[in-house]
């Protein structure tokens, strides 16, 4: 299931970077899942030394949404929580965490209407309780389940969520803003009118700065893009297109700190997919050049890109061994 690599990889980079332990430490594992379906599509949230993990299981006869939580850095894991119950498909949830309060987004797909919507849920009391569910989206489409491609970034009771729906004829790439902690949305905006296909968008904020890239085949072939809204969201700037290759620019991954954004994606332009990655020190205003970052001969993609005050961190997955394995590259991404 490599449309979902990405989730996974986002795991190891926000372990990596909210450690004070040594990078070359030993990496423990615990499997945290043992159900007679299939658990798939994770993400995760830290907050201090509580982690929160959130996937899609179709043990019930169809796929649920299920947490699970540690507070003592993953040493323990509480029992597992449904957070679902439907007659739908509930599938590639999106989890972010501030202080109590946890936040989970995901698609849903109705087998009678053949329609994805966008859901949210939201606990005050760090996973312990949940409310009930709120549905962010009415769609009469099919987001081509199960690859719906949902977001979530949170800055204090500002939450983005941001995902793609070809409701419009072609997928397009929308966002939706709740300025009070999920209580009430915003209504529904949509940033990008494209001829082709805009798609897998993610996200991230800073303050009042929002970001969002996504990868659209208008050009004719996969280019990734980038829009930023300064504002929280109320007003969007214009779109940049920050690649132009002969080939496909894939699965973007987005990191901010402070005004450095960073964004990496692969790209099979030299023949074989390689990773890329580009930056900008003034909020997205103007980009460094691109840089590729690997020189492969079989298969590198699916990054995932976190960052901090002192480093910028990348994973990926490369098949140069002969069979998929993770690798990892750092900089200290200076300005």
């Amino acid at each position: 299931m490599k449309q979902f690599r990405g989730i996974v990889l986002r795991v190891m980079m926000a372990w990596i970077l909210s450690s004070a332990v040594d990078l070359g430490a030993i990496w423990q594992s615990k499997r945290l899942t043992f159900n007679a379906g299939a658990s798939w599509a994770s993400d995760i949230a830290l907050d201090g030394s509580n982690i929160y993990v959130v996937w899609s299981d179709d043990t019930p006869g169809n796929y649920e949404i299920y947490f699970k939580k540690s507070t003592d850095g993953g040493i323990t894991w509480q029992t597992a929580k449904r957070l679902t119950y439907t007659a739908a498909n509930s599938t590639s949830p999106a989890i972010a965490a501030n202080g109590s309060n946890i936040y989970v987004v995901w698609g849903e797909y109705d087998d009678v209407t053949l329609g994805d919507d966008i859901y949210f849920k939201k606990s005050s009391d760090r996973g312990a309780t949940w409310q009930a569910s709120k549905r962010l989206t009415n769609t009469t489409d099919d987001n081509y389940f199960p690859y719906i491609s949902v977001a979530i970034a949170v800055d204090g009771s500002n939450i983005y969520v941001t995902w793609h729906d070809d409701t419009q004829g072609s997928k397009e790439i929308f966002f939706r803003k709740s300025s009070d902690g999920g209580a009430h949305w915003q209504a529904v905006q949509r940033l990008t009118y494209n001829s082709g296909t805009s798609a897998d968008p993610v996200i991230a904020v800073r303050l009042s700065n929002v970001y969002v890239t996504w990868h659209d085949d208008t050009p004719g072939n996969e280019e990734i893009y980038f829009r930023k809204s300064a504002d929280g969201g109320a007003n969007w700037q214009t779109i940049k297109r920050l690649t132009f290759t002969a080939g496909d620019s894939l699965c973007p991954s987005l990191g901010v700190n402070g005004a450095v954004v960073f964004i990496a994606w692969y790209d099979d332009t030299p023949g074989n997919n390689e990773i890329y990655c580009v930056g900008s020190g003034d909020g997205g205003a103007t980009w460094q050049p691109i840089q590729r970052l690997t020189y492969t001969s079989v298969w590198s993609g699916y990054p995932a890109l976190a960052i901090n005050s002192s480093m910028v961190g990348i994973v990926y997955d490369d098949t140069t061994s002969g069979n998929d394995e993770i690798y990892w590259k750092s900089s200290s991404g200076s300005f």
